[in-house]
């Protein structure tokens, strides 16, 4: 079913509590939000000009089939932010915007964000392949030498955080001690235990769909109320994920891939990486957008279509 790129929402008649590269958020209620997924997409921390069919609608909806369908087994105990995917009746939308939201939308719940990425790391690729060959380190911890590019950690996944940038800035890769200065004692360990868990429950689940989880990042809010540690954001994207074929992975090189590192080498080889006011082409608009609607087929069994067709009108 073929949508219109929708890179920008701009409700006038709900609060807009924060626009980021992606996602518009919105005031829901005295407790809830409305987080809205555009399809913009941004590579090397720059949004470009033009977005990605469906790529909104891919997140939302498969952020939603691993908060509700897969995570809930593997990790009972996590907590997370998913009210509902549909829009309160009482909210004031026109028929129009209710349209545009559906599928790209999620109620969820406020929390007290955690101001780092808890980053997830099964395999040595990208900035950690790069800070690897220089140092032989990763996020200033020391690795085994003779590790090849893309090969997994040989102890198992690593928690490698990042400071959270806002919009426009660079998130900076910071050891787990730096991480724990930021959100303290009492919090730190519960954030790496439940990223390494989320993770790992990830990675064998998306194995036997054919899918290799590289790497990816959490966000994680705290329930004031509870005291407890709550998954927010999205969760196990093409977008903040790595995302690799299974059945062509050999350690040596670089990866086919499923997410955006399609357009990340076309920028590069273009000689556009970090350049702002670019605008992708149509083959590779078209390309990024089969790869994410792969990804979700694989992980979800059912196409866009049939999931959206779950959704309340």
């Amino acid at each position: 079913m073929a949508t219109s790129i929708i890179t920008s929402v701009g409700l006038k008649s709900l609060p807009l509590v924060a626009e980021g590269k992606v996602r518009e958020i919105y005031e829901a209620s005295n407790d809830t939000l409305l987080l809205v997924t555009s399809d913009r997409i941004s590579a090397y921390d720059v949004i470009l000009e033009n977005g990605v069919q469906d790529k909104g609608t891919v997140l939302t909806l498969l952020t939603n089939h691993w908060l509700n369908t897969v995570l809930p087994q593997h990790v009972p105990a996590l907590k997370h932010h998913l009210v509902s995917l549909n829009i309160p009746r009482a909210l004031d939308l026109s028929s129009e915007q209710r349209a545009i939201l559906r599928g790209r939308s999620m109620i969820v719940r406020k929390y007290r964000v955690f101001p780092i990425e808890a980053i997830v790391r099964g395999y040595i690729t990208g900035s950690s392949w790069s800070e690897y060959k220089q140092k032989g380190t990763v996020h200033g911890m020391p690795q085994p030498s003779g590790l090849e590019q893309c090969q997994a950690f040989p102890g198992g996944p690593i928690y490698t955080p990042s400071t959270k940038a806002p919009v426009g800035g660079k998130d900076e890769n910071i050891t787990p001690d730096h991480a724990r200065q930021i959100v303290g004692d009492k919090y730190a360990d519960k954030i790496e235990n439940l990223a390494l868990a989320i993770y790992k429950a990830a990675h064998g689940y998306a194995l036997e769909k054919g899918i290799i989880v590289a790497d990816t990042k959490f966000e994680f809010g705290l329930d004031e109320e509870t005291d407890e540690v709550v998954l927010i954001d999205e969760v196990l994207t093409p977008d903040s994920s790595r995302f690799w074929p299974a059945a062509d992975y050999v350690p040596g090189r670089d990866q086919k891939s499923f997410d955006k590192q399609y357009l990340r080498d076309w920028l590069t080889g273009e000689g556009l990486k970090g350049k702002e006011g670019v605008s992708m082409t149509g083959d590779v608009q078209a390309r990024t957008s089969a790869k994410y609607l792969e990804a979700f087929q694989r992980l979800t069994g059912e196409s866009l279509d049939q999931a959206l067709a779950k959704l309340e009108n």
